[in-house]
């Protein structure tokens, strides 16, 4: 009689664990950027039967590579392809104009899911916290960018181009990028996807001067080679760059690993040789410039009458420590450059979704291990919000890869609660309907899609982006 009791209990847990492997596993991803997409093919690639449903706020998928790359980049955007061969998917399933925060709870993403692949990015920005940054025209980088890509939270700012200077306070990529669009000439902007009331802005652009401001040396610059020789090679623009500033670099190249080596070269050669009689020419005729300051530190913007910006103060610094290892240390000594728009160009920040979450405030990150979230099994991130905005596509994609893997493998080895059942997307459509929130497929995007693409077309460019939520939403559904 005990042995059949023990016969019967072990098939009873076999039929358990047969169970537990029939149940489809449901995993969300919040935010449809690069680390949400490169997320998602790697969960429908690595596991047979696992849906994965993909939560947007915006109307329209692909976050940054919509409205972060440089319009005049159109190249970074090819990602997208891929990323609609996995929304085709059956097994994937887009929710686009949904909030998460807003429209439906992290607890309802819970109850509804077992796995939750938080990609939302790093949306917020880094302040300089000094005098006069309130001012008008002193904006975010992030939100210029927004601007001129057509973000429909951006896309009424007020930007006035009515200066002959303006200061970019970073020298990372995004730094060179905005200072790219305002000083390119409008004709080559006229073929990009810029939105149409954005190019009338420029093409009334007074902007003749950029100047982008670091606070430690050259050899300490964040943008890439590809970047800076877009900058040397800018139709209609000069470099003007302090010899000074850089003969030191040709002493500290050798030792250097090699993608900083070219950079650095390229820098040292644009700064302390003659150009090339063609490129010698190009310059002598250009009306625009740009420069590099180094050795800065903001510490406080200047106003001229009323609230406008006529000026940026900087700290002069000093570098302390050993080489590789210097940072920069602020002297009594000031200087101020005359501007009428000042960009600030200092990072993006990540915020916490939830008040439970395990954020660290100092990285602007959720705390995590390969993207697991510390101390919440079920629980992943990827992209800027588990590693901060750092690198560019290709490292989030590592990461999206990497945290998708961790998913997969945690379903597989039962790291998961799969004994439940989850009703995925058709519990938190009951929760949405209850709110009246209307929902974007991407079926209803690529309506969108092919409507900004048609209106590009009559206009010579790739596409004219719709800019407003509310025509976004007529045009979808």
């Amino acid at each position: 009689m005990l042995g059949a009791s023990r016969r019967l209990a072990a098939q009873g847990s076999v039929l358990a664990h047969a169970a537990c492997l029939s149940t489809v596993p449901r995993v969300c991803v919040v935010g449809s950027g690069p680390a949400g997409f490169y997320t998602a093919q790697q969960i429908l690639k690595s596991h047979a039967t696992a849906q994965v449903d993909m939560y947007e706020k915006l109307p329209t998928p692909f976050g940054l590579v919509r409205y972060g790359v440089a319009p005049d980049h159109p190249e970074v955007k090819n990602c997208i392809n891929t990323f609609t061969q996995t929304a085709s998917q059956d097994r994937f399933t887009f929710l686009g104009n949904v909030e998460v925060g807003r429209d439906v709870t992290l607890d309802h993403l819970r109850e509804a899911y077992h796995a939750i692949v938080l990609a939302y990015g790093a949306a917020e920005d880094r302040t300089l916290g000094i005098p006069g940054e309130s001012l008008a025209n002193v904006l975010s980088a992030r939100r210029f960018v927004g601007w001129y890509n057509g973000l429909p939270d951006d896309a009424s700012i007020s930007v006035d181009l009515n200066t002959d200077s303006a200061v970019v306070v970073g020298q990372g990529n995004v730094a060179i990028d905005v200072a790219r669009i305002l000083l390119t000439p409008i004709d080559i902007l006229k073929k990009t996807d810029i939105p149409e009331s954005v190019l009338a802005s420029l093409a009334q652009s007074r902007v003749k001067r950029v100047t982008l401001v670091g606070r430690r040396g050259p050899q300490h610059v964040a943008f890439t080679i590809k970047e800076l020789r877009e900058m040397v090679n800018l139709a209609g623009c000069r470099p003007s760059l302090q010899p000074s500033d850089y003969q030191h670099l040709r002493k500290l190249i050798p030792d250097l690993p090699r993608p900083r080596k070219r950079l650095l070269e390229l820098l040292a050669k644009t700064a302390l040789d003659e150009p090339n009689p063609k490129l010698g020419a190009a310059y002598a005729s250009a009306e625009r410039q740009w420069s590099l300051q180094f050795l800065g530190s903001p510490v406080e913007v200047l106003a001229s009458g009323g609230h406008m910006v006529s000026g940026l103060k900087l700290a002069k610094n000093r570098l302390e420590g050993k080489e590789g290892q210097q940072r920069a240390v602020a002297t009594e000594e000031t200087e101020t450059l005359e501007c009428g728009l000042v960009l600030r160009s200092v990072g993006y920040r990540g915020h916490a979704l939830n008040a439970a979450l395990p954020f660290d405030s100092h990285t602007a990150t959720i705390a995590n291990m390969e993207g697991r979230v510390t101390g919440h099994p079920g629980l992943y991130v990827s992209g800027w919000i588990a590693t901060g905005p750092v690198g560019v596509i290709l490292s989030t994609m590592t990461s999206g890869f990497n945290t998708g893997k961790a998913v997969v493998a945690d379903i597989k080895a039962a790291a998961i609660d799969m004994d439940q059942h989850k009703e995925g997307k058709s519990a938190i459509g009951r929760v949405l309907a209850e709110k009246g929130v209307e929902v974007v497929s991407f079926k209803q995007w690529l309506q969108l899609d092919q409507y900004e693409m048609a209106a590009g077309a009559r206009l010579g460019k790739p596409r004219e982006k719709v800019t407003t939520l509310r025509r976004m939403m007529e045009l979808s559904l």
